[in-house]
């Protein structure tokens, strides 16, 4: 299969559809995580469907002093990725194809989610992707689009969008690609000396170390609620030494249910060595949040959220996050 290269949008509208349309969004520079995004989609299209793969550079997104010039811009390559993963079509249109006016003095909104965590550290930034977002969606015109979790509050807000103002889209997340040392994929990566890689390994080694420890405190909720209920129980586990381990246990897990703070505090305890790497880790933020708004967790919080983190390493930004489920939502209380 040969995979198309469209600059307009008219080119792409006058393609045959048949099948179910399947769009990735990138702005180019492809790697392994793209191609697995790409797979993914082609997987939802099957084989009567088509998959469209976006390449182009949002400057609406890109604030001042950010590295809109820098990017990388990698078209050739790109196809060969897209074509090898499946795609029927890489869409790479201009500017000015996509802001023949110039730049939208309409744009979207992303509201107070967009303000938080990235949002504050780049403000503009998420009302400049859901704007090119929305454009693309109109463009491409697709009957699914799929977004890395990597990039989890983009991820949140686009659904948001779709949600709050009637896109006829469905939204697909495909979970976080990382190397085998554990940093996630990112186009950004390529811009890291060997030294500079060896600390931004600290975000996905402070994620890990978040996970873990949020594993041991929901083992410690689950062992809580093994304690037994009858005497003769607890006297018959006593002579086998595993009454204190319940009592502990339970004396753990009421008196932080949620482990939130734990969680935090495992994860930062990385950063803050990497902080005295050379070169240092320059932490953006730690954050343990509600992937429906990103507001901060509780202790007492249950249900799904995100342990996210961003940081500096020489002149690269990096982000990265995990999904944590916190309390056994289908356990007995």
């Amino acid at each position: 299969m040969t995979t198309a290269l469209l600059r307009t949008a008219d080119e792409l509208h006058a393609r045959a559809r048949t099948g179910r349309r399947a769009v990735v969004m990138t702005m180019g520079a492809l790697h392994e995580g793209h191609a697995t995004l790409i797979r993914a989609a082609r997987g939802i299209a099957g084989g009567d469907g088509e998959v469209v793969v976006t390449v182009f550079v949002n400057p609406l997104q890109f604030g001042a002093g950010e590295d809109l010039d820098r990017y990388p811009r990698t078209l050739e390559a790109d196809l060969k990725v897209a074509e090898q993963a499946g795609a029927d079509v890489v869409f790479a249109p201009s500017v000015e194809e996509v802001y023949p006016g110039g730049e939208p003095q309409v744009r979207i909104s992303a509201g107070p989610m967009g303000e938080r965590l990235e949002g504050a550290s780049r403000p503009g930034h998420f009302d400049g992707m859901l704007t090119v977002v929305a454009k693309l969606l109109h463009l491409t015109r697709p009957d699914v689009a799929l977004y890395g979790q990597k990039d989890a509050q983009q991820l949140a807000l686009i659904r948001r969008m779709v949600r709050d103002l009637n896109f006829g889209v469905e939204i697909v997340a495909v979970p976080t690609v990382r190397e085998a040392d554990g940093l996630a994929l990112s186009s950004r990566n390529r811009y890291l000396s060997a030294s500079e890689r060896h600390t931004a390994l600290a975000l996905s080694q402070a994620l890990f170390a978040g996970r873990d420890r949020h594993a041991a405190q929901e083992a410690l909720r689950a062992r809580a609620r093994e304690v037994p209920s009858t005497r003769a129980r607890a006297e018959a586990l006593s002579a086998l030494g595993e009454s204190r381990a319940a009592a502990d246990a339970a004396a753990v897990a009421k008196a932080s249910p949620g482990a939130a703070a734990a969680v935090r505090a495992a994860a930062r305890l990385v950063l803050d060595e990497a902080a005295r790497f050379t070169p240092p880790l320059e932490l953006d933020y730690l954050a343990l949040v509600d992937p429906s708004d990103f507001t901060d967790i509780d202790d007492d919080f249950t249900g799904e959220a995100v342990l996210a983190v961003a940081a500096r390493v020489g002149s690269t930004r990096l982000i990265d996050n995990l999904p944590l489920t916190f309390g056994n939502l289908g356990a007995a209380s």
